[in-house]
């Protein structure tokens, strides 16, 4: 076979899964129909737990050298057409670092290729097809068209996914009919106001950053970290508009349509024109082709797209690499579908509640949307509302009835003291192997364990204020099983060695086939 998997498509998914892929000694081929990196800006920034899962893995440094600035707590984000205000919150929910995604594709590819990944350019696969034990992907190249054979494929290939259409994997959901005009703008500095950054609009006056909803529709702009502004407009009746590439004169009479004014606007980095989606991928695996990123799913919101693709491919590496390793236990790596299936629902269902803050007009609507800002003046809804955005409100359902309440959460990043010095549950998981983490020197637990040492690393240590006795954290940072503080040694272990062998198979000492079986 040329490759252990074929990744179709070199965006911050399918990259973020080679780069996984390879820590876990899995050989990718990532095939992308783009030449070369499109200079055309996208999306500018990571959010959530994203970012916390790239400090993880160490990345987090080179994110920042990447950025030219530190990640920090989001004052704020947009939500429903309304902004809401983290900036008084002690511990804010929502971590940002602003990064244009040209940036951070050269980033994760460079990763990727550092690791070992094979990146084709300009190589676009017309059909996959297969069998009991492979995949086939048809790519036209750029001289002739040939054949590549792996175990499995994942389709990283966008909205428009060509694997999901040739698996036969509806996508279903609605396409919003409110046109957005997007661009990445300068205006001229006699128009800005240095001291809160609002715009003096000639004819209409102050327009501060944010939404401003008006009958016609609603008009939206923030300043970019590298200078100039970006604007948005949605209209509710839209001008008839067509498949053209969108210019600045289309966004200049957007604009004057909407705020009944004229904006003089200059140079565009970037103009584009969409219309939002809520979609979701019926399944995320169809035998041995999967899917992760956009063409597992579309949200009507703005902002959580890259975070949300991201760790789809997090979840689905190690998992991969145990089924081509022969170690998989059953269900391993159906759980895929059903852990990432479950993200992208919550995340589908808060960014289709913004829809319906954002699309009203009427009284009624307006009423509605005061009375969610009213309610998120408290800080428990306001931080349950930004848990939601930065997607880590997620608690994946773990296969055994009774759990500690950690189990299926990402792991706390702990300090860990230990005779060999101070280190961290982050960079403990650099390697993204799983770990056993016993914190209150049990060695009974440790013995569980030790059956399993050749897939798992095991390190005892203490901290402040443990959450739990033992932690068992998987390779994605999510935690498989914890020992409640004082749990007895029968029970802890009986539970551990359930825990061991559901996520990492059979111990060193049994002799039990794995087959492999697509579903």
């Amino acid at each position: 076979m040329d490759a252990d998997v074929i990744i179709v498509g070199a965006g911050p998914a399918g990259l973020m899964l080679a780069g996984e892929l390879c820590l876990a000694g899995v050989r990718p081929l990532v095939l992308e129909r783009q030449p070369q990196l499109r200079e055309t800006p996208k999306a500018n920034g990571l959010n959530g737990q994203i970012v916390e899962l790239l400090r993880y893995r160490g990345l987090l440094d080179r994110v920042e050298a990447a950025s030219g600035r530190p990640v920090h707590p989001a004052p704020g984000a947009p939500f429903g057409g309304m902004q809401l205000d983290f900036s008084h919150l002690a511990d804010p929910p929502l971590w940002a670092v602003p990064l244009p995604q040209l940036r951070l594709e050269r980033l994760l590819g460079e990763r990727a290729c550092e690791l070992g990944t094979g990146i084709r350019r300009g190589h676009e696969v017309a059909g996959v097809s297969q069998d009991h034990a492979t995949v086939t992907a048809d790519v036209r190249g750029p001289q002739e068209p040939y054949r590549v054979t792996a175990r499995y494929l994942v389709g990283c290939d966008g909205a428009h996914s060509r694997v999901r259409d040739t698996a036969g994997i509806p996508f279903p959901g609605t396409t919003y009919p409110e046109v957005n005009r997007l661009g990445q703008v300068t205006v001229p500095d006699s128009m800005t106001q240095p001291g809160d950054g609002a715009l003096d609009v000639p004819g209409l006056g102050q327009i501060r950053p944010g939404f401003t909803r008006t009958p016609r529709g609603v008009f939206a702009f923030g300043q970019l970290t590298a200078g100039g502004l970006l604007i948005q407009t949605t209209e509710d009746e839209p001008a008839e508009s067509d498949d053209a590439p969108m210019t600045l004169t289309e966004l200049q009479d957007s604009i004057r349509r909407v705020l009944g004014a004229d904006l003089p606007l200059g140079e565009a980095t970037r103009l584009s024109r969409y219309q939002f989606q809520a979609r979701q991928a019926e399944r995320y695996r169809d035998g041995r082709i999967l899917l992760a990123g956009d063409a597992a799913h579309q949200f009507p919101a703005t902002g959580i797209g890259l975070s949300v693709g991201m760790l789809d491919s997090v979840n689905l590496a190690w998992k991969l690499a145990a089924v081509i390793d022969s170690w998989a236990p059953a269900g391993l790596l159906d759980s895929y579908h059903d852990e990432r299936h479950f993200a992208g629902a919550r995340a589908l269902l808060q960014t289709r509640a913004q829809v319906a803050l954002r699309r009203g007009q009427d009284p009624a609507a307006q009423a509605l949307r005061e009375l969610f800002l009213e309610l998120l003046a408290d800080e428990q809804p306001l931080r349950r509302i930004g848990g939601l955005i930065a997607g880590t409100d997620i608690r994946y359902p773990m296969p055994a009835p009774s759990q500690q309440a950690l189990t299926g959460t990402f792991a706390p990043d702990l300090t860990l003291h230990s005779g060999q010095g101070t280190t961290s549950v982050a960079k403990l998981m650099h390697t993204a192997r799983p770990i056993l983490l016993d914190l209150a020197d049990r060695p009974e637990i440790r013995e569980t364990a030790r059956d399993w040492q050749h897939r798992i690393d095991i390190h005892t240590a203490g901290t402040d204020h443990r959450p739990a006795d033992a932690l068992l954290i998987r390779p994605d940072a999510h935690i498989a099983w914890a020992a409640t503080t004082g749990e007895p040694a029968g029970t802890a272990a009986t539970a551990l060695r359930e825990a061991l062998w559901s996520w990492f198979g059979a111990p060193l000492k049994t002799t039990v086939p794995i087959i492999d079986r697509p579903s």
